[in-house]
């Protein structure tokens, strides 16, 4: 649906499934299956299931947003719910309404196709690498964040994860990496002090790095100032912050003019999310001067993105 793009939906919290077999038990029970008789195994039946929610729901544009909906907003409604939420088992029946573990199972792949997000399931990326994990973690509340961290080391060598969360950090998102950041300086005591040490010196991971952990004593190159700049807003574009809010961050308390005169550096970062960030400006600053600056940059970046082929 045309109303949930990702780039408009904010990053979701986790949700908590349980595993497929009772997921496959529900989809027997739910008062449709008399109807359709689900065959095969667990994994079938839920394919089967997903499949014949996914056609319902598509033809009906009302069902889809009330179930996105009460999905977003993850609180019991009161009133009536349609009939055929609960018909399929995406609904208990009992008042206030909530979604069932079926629901919530449709709701999450539903959102997926529609705004291309992969909103996570506690407890998945416990056998994934360090990068799978952070990129999991975007949108995780501190305690929810804890936990999954928890999973994930259990089985592992400390020292061999705080390792491997620190490799990650130059290959993953802008929002990813300042997880990591975070992680490695509060949750891994010295050790992960020290693994963020050994990158200070890096261009560009290290200029950020000393960024976002108050290192003083490693500042930027004049080359690096405007990576991390870009870093920086595109972490806040990743969550789903409101651009007022992002350009907010990266205006650093200069005025408007100060701004216009800061803006074409920003093409000379080479960051990918550098277009991104310049396009929030042209759309969304509310001063000319800082919206012209930032057309002149993008024109600019695509100009040098041709040059370096």
């Amino acid at each position: 649906m045309s109303s949930y793009h990702d780039d408009t939906l904010p990053l979701q919290p986790p949700i908590r499934l349980p595993g497929e077999a009772t997921l496959a038990a529900a989809v027997r029970a739910a008062p449709l299956a008399e109807e359709l008789e689900p065959e095969g195994d667990d994994s079938e039946v839920l394919a089967a299931w997903a499949g014949h929610c996914r056609d319902r729901l598509a033809a009906d544009g009302t069902l889809l947003l009330e179930l996105i909906r009460m999905f977003l907003t993850r609180e019991p409604h009161q009133g009536e719910v349609p009939e055929t939420l609960t018909a399929l088992g995406l609904v208990r029946q009992e008042e206030p309404y909530t979604l069932s573990w079926l629901g919530l199972w449709v709701a999450r792949l539903m959102v997926a196709a529609t705004t291309g997000q992969e909103v996570p399931v506690m407890g998945s990326f416990a056998d994934g690498d360090a990068a799978a994990l952070l990129h999991g973690l975007r949108s995780y509340p501190e305690a929810e964040r804890d936990e999954e961290l928890a999973g994930w080391l259990k089985g592992r060598d400390p020292e061999e994860a705080v390792a491997e969360i620190a490799a990650a950090l130059a290959t993953v998102s802008p929002l990813s990496r300042a997880i990591g950041v975070e992680l490695l300086s509060t949750q891994f005591g010295d050790g992960g002090r020290l693994a963020l040490s050994r990158h200070l010196e890096k261009r560009k991971l290290g200029a950020v790095i000393a960024a976002r952990t108050g290192r003083t004593e490693r500042q930027p190159a004049p080359d690096e100032i405007a990576w991390v700049l870009v870093d920086m807003a595109a972490a806040l574009l990743e969550f789903g912050d409101e651009p007022g809010q992002v350009i907010e961050s990266i205006a650093l308390g200069m005025d408007a003019e100060e701004q216009a005169g800061t803006i074409p550096i920003l093409a000379f970062g080479d960051h990918p999310w550098t277009g991104q960030v310049l396009r929030l400006f042209i759309d969304h600053h509310p001063d000319e001067r800082v919206s012209a600056a930032a057309r002149k940059a993008l024109r600019r970046l695509r100009g040098l993105a041709d040059v370096r082929g």
